[in-house]
């Protein structure tokens, strides 16, 4: 697991936009990296909502989105098209990134126990290590107090 302070594997993944996104080609940028469960459900589409209503305040702040989840490459270009999402969106079916940032933990859903991704969101500052992570992440608010934790130039 990524403790805060440490560098930030250099990891690699293709996106809904049909590129590869390298984590190492981000270096000298800020860098918001947040995992959420699933495309398309109630709380992944609020929160990716509210990632792109202060996208330019990030942007302003030069600071660089990446979301990621299990969905596949096909799953991430339709919900970002669907909602309009003007950051990269990371699929990762084999639980690489997941797993480096330690976001899969036994969750309770209807009574039932399963391994999922826990919502999580992480800050990376311009040398590539892990400033902030939040974990357990409550949606509503929560792109805010991110986007408030990152240095104003």
């Amino acid at each position: 697991m990524i403790e805060v302070g440490n560098k930030v594997p250099a990891l690699k993944g293709d996106t809904g936009d049909g590129g590869t996104l390298k984590l190492g080609d981000l270096k000298g940028s800020w860098v918001v990296v947040y995992f959420y469960p699933r495309d398309n459900t109630p709380g992944c589409t609020t929160e990716a909502g509210d990632f792109r209503d202060l996208y330019k305040r990030f942007k302003r702040l030069g600071v660089e989105i990446v979301g990621v989840s299990r969905d596949s490459v096909k799953s991430h270009a339709n919900f970002a098209a669907k909602h309009e999402l003007p950051f990269p969106l990371v699929s990762d079916p084999d639980e690489i990134w997941c797993k480096a940032f330690d976001v899969i933990h036994e969750k309770m859903l209807y009574g039932k126990r399963h391994m999922g991704v826990v919502r999580s969101t992480f800050l990376i500052d311009p040398e590539g290590k892990l400033q902030h992570a939040w974990r357990k992440v409550k949606v509503p608010g929560h792109a805010q107090v991110v986007l408030d934790a990152v240095p104003t130039k």
